[in-house]
């Protein structure tokens, strides 16, 4: 695969914290690839999701490289999806289902309202919302979370983006939903050729489907590359403890693992 984005010695702080949030992360995005983010909670991972997709805070201080293929980066909403971890704060609880699919497709596509609504309606139909026509009408309040989370799918994808970023996606889920959700986005990515970078705590769901993984820990990159690489034999000993614990990333830990 091509490297879609190539990313050197990448340094992100937030204003008031003398410690980096990330630090010299050295880091390929190939076009068309599943690549998963792992990482416990402060290791870094949302804020490289952030930074790639211009999502930080005002004040956040980045410093490093971050070259794209073609020669500028993706703009978020028309190239770039995102999907947050929770939809019921990522949607607007005032405004329908079927505004809030729709924003998108006017906005970055020129849609007229009705073609819009049309290709919302299109969008519930592609992420297996039941009675698409009727979730349009409702508001996120109405819906499950598991609904809420395909909903924001539909959304971040209604312009037909060529990259979607899943930010811990799945983590608000009971782990059936989780499994939807994840089979649900490798489907979709699958068929529109996307680039898809999933974040996750999981690294056992993250195993499951991704072509490339990278082990984030205290704001540095572990180690990165092929999923079954990795499984098998991991290079640094952080990594071989989260694959021999499979333990839940989503709190940080008490003991430090990586002590050899």
């Amino acid at each position: 695969m091509s490297a879609l984005c190539e990313i050197r010695e990448l340094e992100v702080a937030y204003r008031g914290n003398s410690v980096p949030a990330l630090t010299n992360i050295d880091l390929d995005i190939h076009a068309g690839e599943r690549l998963a983010i792992i990482g416990e909670s402060g290791s870094g991972k949302s804020t490289l999701a952030r930074t790639i997709a211009r999502l930080l805070p005002a004040g956040a201080r980045v410093r490093g490289e971050m070259r794209w293929s073609l020669g500028q980066a993706p703009l978020p909403g028309r190239d770039m999806g995102f999907v947050f971890q929770d939809p019921a704060a990522s949607l607007n609880p005032v405004l329908t289902v079927g505004e809030q699919v729709a924003e998108g497709a006017r906005l970055h596509l020129g849609l007229t309202r009705r073609t819009a609504y049309e290709r919302a309606l299109d969008m519930l139909e592609r992420v297996r919302i039941p009675d698409p026509a009727k979730v349009l009408k409702a508001f996120p309040h109405q819906l499950s979370g598991g609904q809420r989370q395909r909903v924001a799918i539909a959304a971040a994808l209604a312009a037909g983006p060529g990259i979607l970023i899943a930010d811990e996606a799945t983590s608000a889920l009971d782990m059936i939903v989780q499994a939807e959700i994840v089979s649900l986005l490798d489907e979709l990515v699958r068929e529109a050729g996307m680039t898809l970078i999933f974040i996750t705590h999981d690294i056992a769901l993250a195993s499951g489907f991704a072509d490339r993984v990278a082990i984030f820990r205290d704001g540095g990159l572990v180690e990165a590359g092929p999923t079954g690489a990795i499984l098998t034999s991991p290079k640094d000993v952080y990594t071989r403890a989260l694959l021999a614990s499979h333990r839940d990333l989503s709190t940080p830990p008490l003991i430090s693992e990586a002590a050899s």
